[in-house]
């Protein structure tokens, strides 16, 4: 089994603060719940949001009967949280009225679970997202040279739980195909209500042919035939739910640098090669630099947020399509990072290095990425 950056949990349980779980389903939530629950010696109940009792009593705002609940447990794990009505009132309740007792909610939705939990626990909870296993963990497993080996795979499979731990690509494959058939074209076009969910398919379709090229809500909702609005609202839905990311552009307002555009990177590999049905081996593509900006952007990702690292990301593109794929900034310093997938004379770009000259330039490349990504 593979081991995940939050597999003590412990260290993260507070008296007085609900610790909350977010990420996408079929990431290894309920898994890392388990295991963590039979390593404890507390008297613990394990629930979930599924449970049509459950709901009832953690949405009654009744502290009575709340509090009979979970007399007699020294720790509430609640799987699915985001399922039951006015959860975070009920928990705000349980951290209130029994502080003695630790308490873990899990959620697939950062759309529901931050809505349900958000302000009722304000100052109350500690969070943590988990994402698709990253090179980070797997480093646990296997030493640089075997991860560069298996790099092809993690490119075009992308590094789901299951679809890592599969025996063959065909396995993979059924994996994937299942996880976006139950997934997202199921659960996450029946949240809000969507009117148009085949507008939303062929939105994520786009996407998914776009990764790594600037684009405004406008274009996409030009080339679906959707006002901008709607296609705002249909991005917002897809960052929320951890199918995308979006990054905006760096910019200090000179004129000659792209302003009103973002980025849109797949948290997985796996899962942009899945919507598209794209699953050709490397040497059979022409996308291979976006799969593997992509790849190396998500990792970033999960590496920045493991190592509570706190920066503000960009990318930077001027009106010439001079530009910088990935920008970091925090601590008054600026990092570029240029993401080639063939070794190349990079230059960074003029314009960029006169408009900020105290930035620190790099190129990512398939030599030196997972020192970027890992360390």
């Amino acid at each position: 089994m593979i081991k995940r950056i939050y597999d003590n949990l412990e260290k993260y349980l507070k008296s007085g603060k609900a610790l909350v779980i977010y990420g996408p389903r079929r990431i290894g939530k309920t898994t890392l719940l388990r295991k963590y629950l039979d390593s404890v010696d507390m008297k613990y109940k394990l629930d979930s949001g599924d449970n049509i009792l459950t709901r009832q009593v953690l949405s009654s705002q009744n502290f009575s009967e709340i509090s009979e609940y979970v007399s007699g447990y020294d720790l509430l794990a609640i799987d699915e949280a985001q399922q039951i009505p006015n959860i975070g009132l009920g928990l705000k309740i349980i951290v209130d009225q029994h502080p003695d007792i630790k308490v873990i909610a899990t959620g697939s939705s950062s759309f529901d679970l931050a809505n349900k939990i958000g302000e009722p626990l304000t100052g109350r909870k500690t969070t943590l997202t988990l994402y698709p296993i990253s090179q980070m963990e797997l480093l646990d497993q296997y030493n640089k040279f075997e991860l560069k080996e298996r790099l092809e795979n993690f490119l075009i499979f992308g590094s789901y739980p299951e679809v890592v731990v599969a025996k063959n690509r065909e396995e993979k494959i059924k994996i994937l195909n299942e996880i976006i058939g139950s997934y997202l074209f199921k659960d996450i076009l029946s949240l809000e209500n969507i009117k148009k969910p085949n507008a939303l398919i062929k939105l994520l379709k786009l996407l998914a042919f776009q990764v790594s090229k600037p684009v405004s809500a406008s274009e996409l909702g030009t080339q679906l035939g959707l006002n901008s609005r709607t296609i705002e609202r249909y991005l917002d839905l897809l960052e929320k739910t951890f199918v995308i990311r979006s990054i905006g552009s760096f910019s200090r307002n000179l004129r000659k640098e792209v302003s009103k555009k973002n980025k849109y990177y797949f948290y997985d590999n796996g899962i942009r090669n899945a919507i598209i049905g794209q699953y050709n081996s490397l040497e059979n593509r022409n996308d291979k630099g976006e799969l593997w900006e992509n790849f190396i952007v998500t990792e970033r990702i999960k590496r920045n947020s493991y190592k509570d690292s706190y920066y503000n990301c960009y990318y930077w593109r001027t009106y010439e399509q001079k530009e910088i794929d990935w920008i970091e900034e925090g601590d008054g310093k600026i990092f570029g990072y240029e993401i080639k997938w063939n070794k190349d004379n990079f230059v960074a770009p003029k314009d960029f290095k006169e408009s900020y000259p105290g930035a620190h330039i790099k190129v990512i490349t398939r030599e030196n990425y997972l020192e970027f990504i890992c360390n």
